[in-house]
């Protein structure tokens, strides 16, 4: 039996830095992905280059933004330019790698809601919008998701598309325009999904330490497929736990 001796979000945060390889551009966001960028700057890859919205471009701040307004990205930033700048040079021109989205709903196609719970004209929940995600799901040259895993939130089919993931399955980005790989991994409390190389439809790849396959099953809304070879997500390290909890206030 596992002992665990790390919550769900550090796991979510260590896994998800460790998809980052040195000098990659990464787009931020605020928040696990934040977490997630400036762990894998302190650890294994000290030449992450961390692009946040607010137009800060290779930002190096030593300690966690609180939003992509924090004078910190500004000052530790090598240059600070437009939003409009951005989007339109650097995000939809295909020069960010890697984009990290967090979701309120996804699909089995890795598509995003965070617009609204129910029916758009009369829903049961209004959720904050879509801001730069659908453009970072367009145009990054990958995306990773991040969020915790339920049913409520893994749902067959999401009540609005705020970001197009492989909208209905493989050649669907292709069809649209869209620049960018898509959602290439979803990383969740409980483990990671990648979408089919065939059919575009999210796969469990892998399990975190202590969680059986038949939990993620359960916590999600449609009949998840599994790859041949589930994998066991390694435990993480001392190291990795010491640079999340610096960052976080955490003990």
């Amino acid at each position: 039996m596992t002992t665990v001796t790390w919550t769900s979000d550090e796991i979510m945060t260590v896994t998800a830095a460790r998809s980052l390889e040195d000098h990659m551009s990464c787009f931020v966001g605020i928040g696990l992905p934040s977490t997630a960028a400036n762990v894998a700057r302190r650890t294994h890859a000290p030449g992450l280059w961390m692009v946040y919205e607010s137009g800060t471009l290779g930002t190096v701040p030593d300690h966690l933004p609180l939003s992509i307004g924090d004078g910190i990205l500004a000052d530790t930033a090598d240059t600070v330019v437009s939003v409009p700048e951005v989007f339109n040079y650097w995000l939809q021109a295909g020069r960010i790698d890697v984009g990290f989205l967090g979701a309120a709903q996804i699909d089995r196609y890795a598509n995003i809601n965070t617009t609204v719970i129910g029916d758009y004209h009369s829903p049961e929940v209004r959720l904050p919008g879509a801001g730069g995600a659908p453009e970072i799901a367009a145009s990054c040259r990958e995306v990773i998701v991040i969020m915790r895993h339920s049913s409520r939130a893994f749902v067959d089919q999401v009540d609005f598309v705020t970001s197009v993931g492989h909208g209905r399955g493989k050649g669907d980005r292709e069809r649209l325009g869209l620049r960018g790989a898509g959602p290439t991994r979803v990383i969740t409390d409980l483990g990671v999904l990648e979408p089919d190389p065939g059919t575009g439809e999210l796969v469990l790849t892998g399990v975190h330490p202590g969680v059986e396959i038949a939990q993620v099953t359960e916590a999600t809304g449609w009949d998840l497929r599994t790859a041949e070879n589930v994998i066991g997500t390694p435990a993480p390290t001392d190291t990795e736990l010491s640079v999340v909890r610096s960052l976080t206030g955490a003990r």
